[in-house]
């Protein structure tokens, strides 16, 4: 929708049904400001409809004595509107120490600032009064040692033991809490960094590293236009090995044998993507290995996703892990969603992406492993959600955008996308997502652009076809359209066969044929199983398979929703050491949410919780206090 239409809307007073009924224009012509200026942006104070941030420039020292990064962010602004005075940020525990502003980008005066009231989802607006022609600002600042997206740990919770590590986590709105900035995914900003760690520390950031100058400390720089919650920032005790031509990766040095063994397979997984999709627009693309107290699986910052350790299980079983953050560089990073509702263009694109990778390099029946167990968590997610959140293009205003990171917008998202794929053909919908790529890369866009897109590019040359997807069921109903494509696995078949010999009791465990069965054939063949086990079954599944003494994170997480369910005791002491020493959201909740369901596990709950918080990142805690406090 072109911007003086909207406006003509706006003056109007009229619903956005009724501005539906408008002509639409040209998507191209809108820039990332008149995005959020079409659309607003429910999570951030800015105000780029009338001033932008293109650049951001960081000075920070990385102080671990006092769990603080302090310095400064020298921001290059654009007015977008004429006589514009006001630039407006977003801020969360930020202590403002001055600001200041330029005309020509090296002398600086102070300008007028004000910090407003704090929100408890979005932070405080911090609003600094500009001078005419002045074209950069410059924030001299420090942020809360409980920042919601840094988190600092102590020598013992390292792999090391030696040093202290500090990481970041800005998505989605946590890059505020360390920078101030305009943070909402439709400001696009390139951005260069000056972090000064402690001289035996070694700092890596998602951009290119410059090569060292004089004086301490490490340079980075981005010079393709990236949304804030794609700035990272890592400091460590932190090593690097090679992988390939552009591939390589970063971690302590204790964990770095095994991390470089388990991801060799990182620029076959590039080649394969750029074969599916178009080239690889980011120069080099590096995994940083983190402390397993990182609250996610990975975090897709350009050049370097930040991984968690819990992938390693020795068998390359769970990169899968990788080959989504790596889809993500064309898929949320090269197209990203303009708002946190239409979160679903980020994640179910890449979801999808992830899956043709896994295909492409282990083949078609590890692909519908993968699909199969990842439709099955999604209608176990989905039984406990509300309608409401069962919807793509999801309402989260007046909510923390972190809610609307359900399986939803992932697997419903990238079935959505499977169906388009089997009704028009693969070869058809890859030229397609190629066009995509193409058409919007380097933009933020919402629901509505793609859905224009899609329409113009492929169902309007195709009626026919396109008459049989329920475009609307799977945008705005909730719940799966009855015609969503159903992955189907052989192997899985197979394994329903050895357990249904077990609970007949025709087959001990130790005899069945489980030789060879991959990380996605032993999750299948636990979520198989009745709810309800006794004693003596757990006991035999334990001493024929080491369930409790499990390496692999995801197989042992799932033993032990099992265990908490039948209250098998045995496993009760791995179960606090799993706790006590894994952060990754998605194996922790289900533990937690098990465990709350009865008053003695309540208390276990409240037990181990009290060890293990001051372990788990800001974003984990928040997420946990809610299971285990309100009971």
């Amino acid at each position: 929708m072109k911007v003086t239409r909207l406006l003509v809307c706006l003056l109007l007073g009229l619903f956005v049904m009724s501005c539906r009924n408008l002509s639409t224009g040209a998507v191209k012509d809108l820039r990332p400001a008149d995005v959020i200026a079409q659309t607003g942006d429910a999570h951030s104070y800015s105000n780029p409809e009338q001033v932008r941030v293109r650049h951001v420039d960081l000075d920070l020292e990385v102080l671990f004595d006092r769990k603080v990064l302090k310095g400064s962010s020298t921001l290059t602004i654009e007015r977008t509107q004429a006589g514009a005075d006001t630039l407006k940020l977003d801020t969360r525990d930020l202590k403002i120490i001055k600001a200041e502003a330029s005309t020509d980008g090296s002398n600086f005066t102070p300008a007028q600032f004000a910090l407003g009231n704090s929100d408890k989802i979005l932070g405080a607006p911090l609003t600094i009064q500009l001078p005419p022609q002045a074209t950069k600002v410059r924030i001299e600042y420090e942020t809360s040692p409980g920042a919601s997206g840094v988190q600092w740990l102590e020598p013992a919770q390292t792999a090391g033991k030696k040093h202290p590590y500090v990481f970041t986590q800005s998505e989605a709105i946590h890059a505020r809490s360390w920078i101030p900035l305009q943070d909402s995914p439709g400001v696009r900003v390139t951005y260069t960094a000056h972090i000064r760690p402690p001289e035996n520390l070694r700092a890596v950031m998602s951009a290119e590293v410059e090569p060292q100058t004089r004086g301490f400390g490490y340079r980075f720089k981005m010079t393709q236009p990236v949304p804030p919650y794609l700035i990272a920032l890592a400091a460590g005790d932190i090593a690097f090995k090679p992988l390939g031509e552009r591939t390589g990766v970063y971690t302590e040095p204790a964990m770095m044998e095994k991390a470089a063994r388990e991801l060799e397979d990182t620029e076959k997984m590039v080649v394969a993507t750029e074969k599916l999709y178009g080239p690889y627009r980011w120069g080099r693309y590096d995994i940083l290995v983190l402390p397993p107290s990182f609250p996610i699986g990975g975090m897709e910052n350009p050049r370097l996703t930040f991984a968690t350790p819990t992938i390693l299980a020795g068998d390359k079983s769970l990169v899968s892990l990788i080959a989504h953050e790596l889809a993500h560089s064309w898929s949320g990073n090269l197209v990203t969603n303009a708002t946190w509702r239409d979160f679903w263009l980020n994640e179910g694109f890449t979801t999808y992406l992830e899956r043709r990778i896994i295909e492409a390099i282990y083949g078609r029946e590890r692909e519908e492993m993968e699909a199969t167990l990842g439709l099955q968590n999604l209608k176990e997610e989905m039984a406990d959600l509300p309608d409401a959140d069962e919807i793509l293009h999801v309402d989260l205003k007046g909510r923390d955008p972190d809610e609307g990171f359900t399986l939803v917008p992932y697997e419903k998202g990238a079935l959505f996308l499977r169906q388009l794929e089997e009704t028009f053909g693969r070869e058809r919908f890859d030229q397609f997502l190629k066009g995509y790529f193409e058409r919007f890369a380097f933009q933020s866009i919402t629901t509505a652009d793609f859905i224009e897109y899609l329409k113009k590019n492929l169902f309007d040359q195709n009626p026919q076809l396109a008459s049989q997807i329920p475009l609307d069921e799977w945008i705005t109903k909730p719940g799966l359209p009855a015609s969503a494509p159903k992955p189907q696995s052989d192997a899985f078949a197979k394994v329903e066969a050895q357990a249904k010999e077990w609970l007949e009791g025709k087959t001990p465990a130790a005899k069945l044929q489980t030789g060879g069965w991959s990380t996605q054939e032993w999750l299948h063949f636990l979520k198989f199983l009745p709810q309800q086990l006794n004693a003596n079954q757990m006991k035999e599944l334990d001493q024929a398979f080491g369930m409790t003494k499990a390496g692999n994170a995801e197989i042992a997480q799932q033993w032990l929703v099992i265990s908490i369910r039948n209250k098998y005791e045995a496993a009760y002491p791995r179960l606090e050491d799993y706790l006590t020493s894994i952060g990754r959201q998605k194996l922790i909740k289900p533990l937690y949410e098990e465990l709350v369901k009865t008053p003695e596990g309540k208390l276990r709950a409240s037990k181990i919780y009290a060890k293990a918080r001051p372990g788990y990142h800001p974003i984990a805690q928040t997420a946990v206090d809610k299971i285990v406090k309100k009971t």
